[in-house]
């Protein structure tokens, strides 16, 4: 594989029931199974969903399983990341100051953080009502020769915060997410058309299963700049997998200028980082 291309491994996992909230031990435990065998495949990088250490509707559990970003739940992730020998996202409750953040972290095959991102654009009374919005819109870091982004869920249904992505250099957008019934034409078709219109690879990776009355509807995706889809998981768990390659993104964005062909001088309001977005 060329050092500008990643094998990625998307773990629409684990599988959840409304009528069992599954321990922090088991959701560690599947993302664990799950790290070993895209390790074992050439995976360089593994993906989970949104609160996938934690459960995502589980009430005042939440706040109880919350915590800080360097705590137990990072400390296991770390050590399944440098066994396997592969970096690790994952989502979790972040405790930080009395306030609950909707967060996801990277951890590198190191069992050092690599990134951490608070969600910003909270969704419904269940967002609400447990979590903080986060003040920084784009977090990233490189794994390869590959510059990756963060957003979670709802984040990837504004146009704005994925060209913010985009101006920033990032070439690889990966977002956990909670995607429910009757919203699967997020992951059909919106999701697509942010790669697309930002000319960078997405990969949307959700839960499956339900929680209390929230049914997931799968449907995990690695959608490339052209708007392809290169992976798509159904509606159970499953790990799926998809190349990603910084040349892949120069070529898409040498031919198809949105980025470049955009009025900025129309938009006064636009702030446009263009160095080293290619």
């Amino acid at each position: 594989m060329n050092v500008d291309s990643l094998r990625v491994g998307l773990f629409q996992g684990p599988l959840t029931s409304k009528d069992v909230i599954a321990s922090v031990q088991f959701n560690l435990e599947a993302i664990g199974a799950a790290a070993h065998t895209a390790a074992a495949a050439g995976a360089s990088i593994l993906v989970t969903p949104e609160m996938s250490t934690t459960g995502y509707n589980i009430g005042g559990l939440l706040r109880a399983r919350a915590e800080a970003a360097d705590g137990p739940i990072f400390d296991a992730i770390a050590a399944v990341a440098v066994s396997a020998g592969i970096a690790i996202v994952y989502g979790y409750p972040e405790l930080s100051d009395g306030d609950v953040y909707n967060s996801v972290q990277v951890v590198g095959r190191d069992g050092l953080s690599l990134a951490n991102y608070r969600k910003t654009h909270l969704f419904g009374a269940l967002d609400r009502e447990n979590f903080t919005p986060g003040d920084t819109l784009v977090a990233g870091f490189d794994l390869g020769e590959i510059r990756c982004g963060l957003l979670t869920c709802y984040d990837v249904e504004f146009p704005e915060a994925v060209r913010a992505h985009a101006d920033a250099g990032t070439q690889w957008l990966i977002v956990p997410t909670g995607l429910m019934a009757p919203f699967e034409h997020i992951a059909q078709q919106v999701v697509p058309a942010r790669a697309y219109e930002s000319q960078m690879f997405v990969t949307y990776v959700n839960r499956c299963g339900s929680e209390s009355a929230l049914i997931y509807c799968g449907l995990s995706c690695a959608i490339d700049p052209t708007g392809r889809e290169l992976a798509r998981a159904g509606a159970e768990q499953e790990l799926i997998f998809a190349d990603v390659s910084a040349a892949e993104v120069a070529r898409s964005r040498s031919v198809n200028t949105h980025l470049d062909d955009r009025r900025l001088d129309l938009y006064p309001a636009y702030r446009s980082r263009r160095e080293g977005r290619r």
